[in-house]
């Protein structure tokens, strides 16, 4: 490995020395490629960085106000409205994985982003429509995430 120390010369930023076209021939046959099918880099999680990510996203302020909901619904409603929001979400979830490929399910072409699914399923005339309810969604829970925390530091 070679550093390169830029214009800065602070080391940070680090290259492979290149190799001649023999040297890279000369590595085993059976080697996987570094994109996937659609030409991007190839992706490495496993089970354990998916399950994570889904913990920190589930851990959060939504869990710490969990325990005020159930007090608030009582012992009937508080267990049955969690099971009703856990089948929203399975239904949701399931729609959401459904149009992660466009056309084929198994050899179609990936949908990376919300907005890319939207763009297949729905058209180019609907995708402006809902990007801007998205837009529109993010910025008011900006708003709300930021008026929740000044009123907290009172």
């Amino acid at each position: 490995m070679e550093v390169d120390h830029g214009a800065a010369g602070n080391g940070n930023h680090v290259q492979q020395s290149r190799r001649s076209t023999a040297e890279l021939s000369s590595g085993p046959p059976h080697k996987q490629p570094l994109v996937d099918d659609d030409g991007r880099p190839l992706r490495t999680g496993t089970l354990w960085t998916a399950s994570a990510h889904i913990i920190t996203a589930v851990i959060g302020s939504g869990v710490l106000s969990l325990a005020w909901g159930v007090a608030q619904l009582g012992w009937a409603g508080g267990p049955a409205a969690m099971v009703l929001f856990g089948a929203v979400i399975c239904y949701t979830s399931t729609l959401l994985a459904e149009c992660y490929r466009s056309g084929d399910p198994v050899f179609g072409p990936r949908n990376r982003t919300y907005i890319d699914a939207v763009r297949a399923t729905l058209g180019d005339s609907k995708e402006r429509l809902c990007g801007a309810i998205q837009l529109s969604n993010l910025f008011g829970i900006g708003i709300g995430v930021s008026i929740a925390a000044s009123v907290s530091m009172q």
